[in-house]
This record gives C-alpha cells, sequence and structure tokens, in this order.
C-alpha cells in the first residue's frame, strides 16, 4: 500500500513538474516554436529549480540581444578547466545557427526537463557535462515569419537563416566576422568539447528519412578517432534512433542530383560545424532533419539522436577521452615541423558500396510558369540498391613547417587565431630565420561577393631566404593541438585559409606607378647591359602578341625587374619557417 502511494506521488509530482516546464511546442500541439524571451525564460527557470544548471551569458548579437549557454553538470562545477579535470566527456549542443531550422531548441528542452526537472533521464548526466546554446542566430530567430523557408514544413512561424549582418554563421567558423561565432568560438577554446553537435533541417530531395546525419569519419581525422566513430558511435545512433521508429541514414549528396545514381558522402571543410570539429582533433555531429516531414517528427528524432550520442558518452567517456588525447598527439608527431605531408584538401573516391536508398519515386511534370519540364516527388515510395561513395581521398597536401611568422601589422589575424585557443609567441629582439617566402601570381577574383568577401584565386612561387625576424612579430609552432587548424588558416592552399578568404587582397593591389617618360631610358639601359633579360623580353614579345602590343606591359615587363618595383607587391606576409638561426 505505501509502495503504491509513493508510486502515485511520485508520478504526480513528475506530471506536476512537466506541466510547469511544458514547452510553446507541445501546448501547441507539437506545431510551433517558442520566440527568444520565452525561450530565455525557460532556460532560467531550468537554472532556478536546478542545482545542476547554469545559465551564462556568452555574447551580444549586433542587435543588442544576450546570447546565452547553459551548462549543465552533475557536479555542479562549472568552470571550464575544472569541468575538465573531472575526466567526463564535454558536449556542446549548438541549436538555431540557421534559425528557420529550429527543431534543435524544442527538442533540447524537453531533453533537458527530462534531465533536471522530471528527472527520468538525470543518470545520463552521470559522466557528462552539457552546454546548450539555446539559439546561436538570435536576431534571425527573432525576424520571424510563417514565409521564412518555403521548402519546410512547420513549425507555424520560423526565423531567417542569416544574421542581422545577412551572414551565414554556418560559413564563418574559421573566418569569424560574425559577433556571435567570436563569442562562440571563445567558449569552445575555453571549454574544448568532445563532441559538438549542431542541429539542422535540410533543403533539397525529397525522400522517406526523417533524420540523417553528417559525421567526421574520413581521413581527416586522426586514425583511432575514426575508427571509434564508425565501429561505435554510428552503429549505436542508427540502431537507438530507429529503434524508436524513426528513419535514419547518412547526409549524402546525389550523383547528377539523382540518388538512383548513386549517394556520396564528402569531407566538411572547417568553416562548417562539423569540419571545424574535425580540425579541433574532435568529433563533429551535424544533424539534418527531413524538412518536409511533420516538425513533430522532426524535434523527437532530433531528441533520439542527441540522447543517444549523450548516452554513449555517458557510459564511454574514458574511452572517448582518451582517443581524443591520442588524436593530439597523433597529430602533432605527424605533421610538425614537416614530418609528414598535411592532407589540405579533399576529394570522393573510387570506392562504393551498395545502399539500400528509401526515397520518393520522382514524378516529371510539364510547367507552363516553369517554361520546361520540373520534378515533383509522388508519395509513393521506393527502395533501391544505390552506389554509396563513402569514402573520400587526398587531392593536395603540404609539408607544413617548424612555425610560421606572422608580421605584427597583421595582429588582426593573430586576434582570431587566440579565438580559436591557438597558442602563439612573440619575438622579443631581431631574429636570424631561414623561411620559405611565398609570391603569388596569376592572381583573380570572383566577380560576386561570397559571405560578404571577393574571393581571390591564385599560383604561387617559393623561394627560400634568410631574413631578420622584427621584434613583435608573432611566431605561430606547429608543434601544438591545434595544428590542424593553423593549417587550413596560414596555408595558401586551403579554400580556408585567410588569404582565400580574402584578408590580405589588399596585397595584390599596386601603389606605385611609373611615367613612360620616367620609365624608357632605364628599361633600354637594362636591356643593353644584361644579355639574359634581353632573350627574356623579346622571348615575350615573338609568344605573345598582346604582349608585343601594348606599350605599358613592354614597359612594366622592366619595372618589375628593377629596383624601383614594390618588393612586397603579391608576397605572402606569413613566412615559413624552416629553421632559427642562432
Amino acid at each position: 500500500m505505501l509502495r503504491s502511494l509513493f508510486i502515485i506521488l511520485l508520478v504526480s509530482s513528475q506530471l506536476s513538474a512537466q506541466l510547469n516546464f511544458e514547452t510553446v511546442f507541445e501546448k501547441s500541439g507539437y506545431l510551433s516554436t517558442s520566440n527568444y524571451a520565452a525561450t530565455v525564460d525557460f532556460f532560467q527557470k531550468l537554472e532556478d529549480e536546478s542545482d545542476y544548471a547554469r545559465l551564462i551569458n556568452i555574447g551580444i548579437s549586433p542587435q543588442g540581444r544576450n546570447l546565452k549557454c547553459l551548462i549543465v553538470s552533475k557536479d555542479k562545477i562549472f568552470e571550464p578547466s575544472k569541468a575538465k579535470s573531472l575526466g567526463k566527456s564535454i558536449i556542446l549542443i549548438n541549436n538555431g545557427i540557421h534559425s528557420g531550422e529550429i527543431e534543435g531548441k524544442d527538442a533540447s528542452m524537453i531533453m533537458l526537463r527530462e534531465m533536471l526537472i522530471t528527472k527520468e533521464k538525470e543518470s545520463l548526466l552521470d559522466n557528462v557535462v552539457l552546454l546548450v546554446i539555446p539559439v546561436f542566430n538570435l536576431d534571425g530567430h527573432e525576424r520571424s515569419s510563417p514565409f521564412n523557408r518555403i521548402n519546410q514544413n512547420g513549425p507555424t512561424e520560423m526565423g531567417w537563416r542569416t544574421t542581422a549582418q545577412n551572414l551565414n554563421l554556418n560559413r564563418d567558423f574559421t573566418k569569424a566576422d560574425a559577433p556571435e561565432m567570436k563569442s562562440f568560438l571563445k567558449l569552445y577554446s575555453e571549454w574544448l568539447p568532445d563532441i559538438f553537435i549542431d542541429n539542422h533541417t535540410t533543403d533539397g530531395a525529397d525522400y522517406q528519412y526523417t533524420i540523417t546525419y553528417g559525421i567526421s569519419k574520413h581521413i581527416d581525422i586522426p586514425p583511432l578517432t575514426r575508427k571509434l566513430v564508425r565501429s561505435e558511435i554510428i552503429p549505436k545512433i542508427e540502431k537507438d534512433v530507429s529503434e524508436k521508429g524513426f528513419l535514419i541514414s547518412p547526409f549524402v549528396g546525389f550523383i547528377n542530383g539523382d540518388y538512383n545514381k548513386g549517394i556520396r558522402e564528402w569531407v566538411a571543410g572547417p568553416r562548417f560545424s562539423n569540419g571545424y570539429g574535425s580540425v579541433q582533433n574532435r568529433i563533429g555531429l551535424l544533424i539534418e532533419t527531413h524538412m518536409l516531414k511533420p516538425y513533430k517528427e522532426r524535434v523527437f528524432s532530433t531528441k533520439a539522436l542527441l540522447e543517444s550520442v549523450i548516452e554513449y558518452c555517458n557510459e564511454n567517456n574514458f574511452k572517448v577521452r582518451e582517443t581524443l588525447d591520442k588524436a593530439d598527439e597523433y597529430s602533432i608527431n605527424k605533421y610538425s615541423n614537416g614530418n609528414s605531408a598535411f592532407p589540405i584538401n579533399y576529394g570522393l573516391s573510387d570506392d562504393y558500396i551498395k545502399y539500400n536508398y528509401k526515397g520518393y519515386k520522382k514524378v516529371f511534370q510539364e510547367s507552363f510558369i516553369a517554361g520546361k519540364e520540373i520534378v515533383k516527388y509522388s508519395k509513393e515510395k521506393t527502395e533501391n540498391r544505390v552506389p554509396y561513395y563513402y569514402n573520400a581521398k587526398v587531392t593536395d597536401s603540404v609539408f607544413l613547417p617548424l612555425a610560421y611568422i606572422i608580421p605584427r601589422e597583421w595582429k588582426n589575424l593573430i586576434d582570431i587565431m587566440e579565438l580559436h585557443g591557438i597558442r602563439y609567441d612573440i619575438i622579443k629582439e631581431k631574429k636570424s630565420v631561414i623561411v620559405e617566402r611565398i609570391k603569388f601570381k596569376d592572381e583573380s577574383f570572383a566577380k560576386r561577393p561570397y559571405e560578404g568577401r571577393f574571393i581571390p584565386k591564385f599560383n604561387y612561387d617559393i623561394q627560400i631566404d634568410t631574413v631578420s625576424a622584427n621584434p613583435g612579430d608573432y611566431i605561430i609552432p606547429t608543434n601544438q593541438r591545434s595544428i590542424r587548424l593553423i593549417a587550413h588558416l596560414l596555408e595558401p592552399k586551403s579554400a580556408d585559409s585567410f588569404i582565400k578568404w580574402g584578408f590580405m587582397n589588399i596585397i595584390f593591389e599596386r601603389k606605385e606607378y611609373f611615367e613612360e617618360y620616367s620609365m624608357e631610358p632605364i628599361a633600354q639601359k637594362m636591356y643593353d647591359e644584361s644579355e639574359c633579360l634581353r632573350n627574356d623580353f623579346n622571348s615575350h614579345i615573338e609568344r605573345d602578341s598582346i604582349f608585343a602590343n601594348s606599350p605599358w606591359q613592354r614597359l612594366n615587363f622592366f619595372y618589375e625587374r628593377s629596383p624601383y618595383n614594390d618588393a612586397k607587391h603579391n608576397v605572402y606576409p606569413i613566412l615559413r619557417v624552416n629553421k632559427f638561426i642562432e
């Protein structure tokens, strides 16, 4: 009798707590989502009611909204250094980076209620510390409308994809243009989470899967991490989510836009959330629910996947920590000081297996409005055994130097690297250094901006030189755990390097010019006195008619080879250090 009474009281208490923490999503019949004020109120109530939770400000959006993060620790330890000493897995969950894709927020709220208030999921926190960002793109979240995502089935109103400054935060992890991203990177580098989970909703084709995932599992991460992800984490999340009634598959692209021709993996670059986890030697997980599935299904499938990852880390926290510590050691030992070629760019390998892909039959319909035949999807289910290109290959690599030197006048780059947690030293007195100096050539620029920047293309030559590094210049050694990220930021071959993102476009501009009457006698003298130069000039005339018929190009040929030419024009200001001379 007493036992029955206790159970009744317990259930009654849980129901009461659940009602007090019912979300807008639940109250609306699973159709709507809360605005930011109501969202913050919910997270604030979690802190007020639970000793395990602390809500902190991590930044301010361009429109003045406070960017929040909830830290959840069963040990009531909310400082990064102390939390790391516990040996627990640290998981960072990010919601609303594209704030029209917001099911992660509602999934997190219900999951946190079950951990902190009703307590049925409390045991998941035994060996895990959670960091949950309710909404990352705050200003976009509040630009709410029923018409923000034409391809999406709910919620009734949703936020906007980009920030108030029209920046896509999921292209900003390396360059950190957005104030929101600067705040995020500071949090990330302080906590260095073992797993970073970023919640999204797809655009694109229709198919049967409710939820898909993209996770670091290719040759862009160390072998031990790759093995852990492929043999343990992926099988678990697929099993757990499927058992809760949701169809799940890897997040893939279609060959030539048609999954019947094959599906393909990809290696996310570090501008993307899951790629950023990889270059930090950590595990990055992208969750992509399917836009056309009911909002309720998308929220609860996201919750199922989140809980699966947390459960795995809770049960295997020592294994996860040990694997990632070894990943740091592996990266330093393998790539620092040119020990092995560092893979900088990737493509798709020819390896494939057969995969039973569950889609919907395409219907081709003539459209008067579009003026052509367009593709639509029926609700007729298909299941075809298609090629699945599951492996990546290295398409370009580079041997990394002992260190890089960044001149003090480029401190803005150091400010960003500091946000990423990259260690650097400041030169105290002049040092002689043997370096590789890069000079660009054949440069051209995109006609339109991408994420507010004009992206350059170029080739380059490398010259070995002995230089004096000046006091105040910055040295970035490669023998540190962030070596992968350093390479992607500073190597010009990387699509996410500072130079490729247009941070240094100014070096491609010439600032001094010649007049014909000044240059012509100097050019004639150079032509008369140097047989080598004379032969080179004549060769240009013979093989290039445009050059031969351009007085400016003919004179500029000599100007560029004269002492009057700007020695810094087209020269990469960042030096690759081969050796410090004592």
